[in-house]
């Protein structure tokens, strides 16, 4: 069976715990997309970590650690990531490398930097880890693919190709120093020799795993609306984050993947540029800032402040509909026990006219917030273990939520650590209902 965990807004949704929870009963967890600029935090025995390319479930023994030809595979950083993962007691992960991945190179980051400069005032908040100039060279075919360090003719030539015409870029238009053939072709040596004992062909390892009955776990990057296709274009990521780019990116028949679940935040949040028309300003953010998460909302990579705001169900039902939800998995929901009413945003009102559908980017960017007002529990719901001890208006929250988006939320996450989870089943839903 094929379980992929996917965000349904703008990333930051607490995908991480999700995958190492339910790491827990899978065989292989694979990474389909994305690259290091974005991070999962997980807090479990081990203690606190920030993964930004390791699978979220590289914490278990018994699970095989897959990065995904989807993924921009940035080489030093994983390295560092299970060196830093070890060095915390955590078991030596067992680590597959797909040959079809392409790397990120020490050049891309330099060009995300010298766009973002460039563009100055108009730049799509960047974290500067290469990702755009990475994707763009896959699609323009001058990208480097693991499988070709293995080819030291072809090697030599394609760098050669690709310094000059990076070089021209470099010097016309960011007016910054050139690239040299032999420190990149030195570069590319060093990652093939990190790398070579992890290399495998994936999509054949994750085919035979499930002719053998395996259980496969598939992680996306970020949420729905960072997608570039459905997402808030052009503040977008370069990399498609919908759980349909899962097959893509790790290699297996779309068919295979029977759960998809979908996590959002009982709040919001987001880092970054774009339209976030719930979004909060002032000592109301700064207070759900300080409480939420665990020890504050801070990007796992950058550690910028995440912009807040009220739970978006107009974003999250279309979100949740575009991942093509089973499963929806309802997070933090105890930072909000402090909140005498909780704020929640049912529609957008644009040009006069209120719509519960999400818009496109222009219209979106025009659109101010419809609320309705909740009444809050007002008490701490850390340890609560069965969905009917938690205190009514709790429960009411949850359920309004669920009806707004339409997707059944069966997981309920009240606290930071991997046992902080109450599971909802559709049978007890059913008898709430009756």
């Amino acid at each position: 069976m094929v379980r992929a965990v996917v965000g349904a807004n703008w990333g930051d949704e607490g995908k991480g715990k999700i995958t190492d929870m339910l790491g827990k009963e899978a065989d292989i967890i694979v990474r389909f997309q994305g690259g290091a600029n974005a991070g999962h935090t997980i807090v479990n025995n081990y203690g606190k970590f920030a993964l930004h390319t390791l699978p979220s479930g590289v914490f278990y023994e018994h699970t095989i650690s897959v990065i995904g030809n989807g993924v921009a595979l940035d080489i030093p950083r994983l390295f560092e990531e299970v060196q830093s993962v070890v060095e915390k007691g955590v078991p030596a992960p067992k680590i597959l490398v797909s040959d079809r991945a392409q790397i990120v190179m020490s050049y891309h980051k330099l060009f995300d930097a010298y766009e973002e400069e460039r563009l100055a005032g108009r730049s799509f908040g960047s974290t500067k880890s290469g990702i755009a100039p990475f994707y763009s060279d896959k699609f323009a075919k001058i990208g480097f693919q693991v499988s070709e360090l293995f080819d030291d003719e072809l090697l030599k030539e394609k760098v050669i190709q690709i310094v000059e015409q990076k070089n021209v870029i470099l010097e016309h238009l960011y007016h910054k120093p050139l690239l040299n053939s032999e420190d990149l072709y030195k570069e590319l040596q060093e990652y093939k020799e990190m790398v070579e004992p992890y290399v495998c062909d994936v999509s054949l390892f994750l085919h035979h795993a499930l002719q053998e009955g395996k259980s496969i776990l598939l992680e996306g990057q970020l949420g729905s609306l960072k997608d570039p296709d459905h997402g808030i274009y052009p503040m977008v990521t370069s990399s498609s984050t919908l759980a349909a780019y899962g097959a893509i990116g790790a290699g297996i028949p779309p068919y295979e993947i029977k759960q998809i679940i979908t996590v959002c935040k009982a709040y919001s949040s987001a880092v970054g540029a774009g339209a976030f028309v719930s979004e909060i300003f002032g000592e109301e953010a700064d207070e759900l800032r300080r409480r939420g998460g665990d020890g504050g909302e801070y990007g796992a990579t950058t550690g910028r402040p995440r912009r807040m705001g009220w739970f978006d169900c107009v974003a999250s039902k279309y979100g949740c509909r575009m991942q093509g939800t089973t499963d929806v998995a309802f997070t933090v929901l105890d930072v909000l026990g402090y909140l005498e009413e909780i704020p929640v945003c049912i529609g957008y009102e644009i040009d006069g006219k209120v719509t519960t559908d999400f818009p496109v980017t222009h219209l979106l960017n025009k659109a101010k917030p419809v609320y309705e007002t909740l009444p809050g529990w007002k008490c701490d719901i850390r340890g609560i273990k069965k969905y009917e001890e938690l205190p009514e208006n709790c429960r009411n929250y949850i359920e309004f939520i669920e009806k707004q988006i339409g997707y059944p939320i069966t997981f309920i996450s009240n606290g930071p650590g991997r046992d902080d989870i109450i599971y909802r089943t559709k049978e007890s839903m059913k008898k709430e209902m009756c």
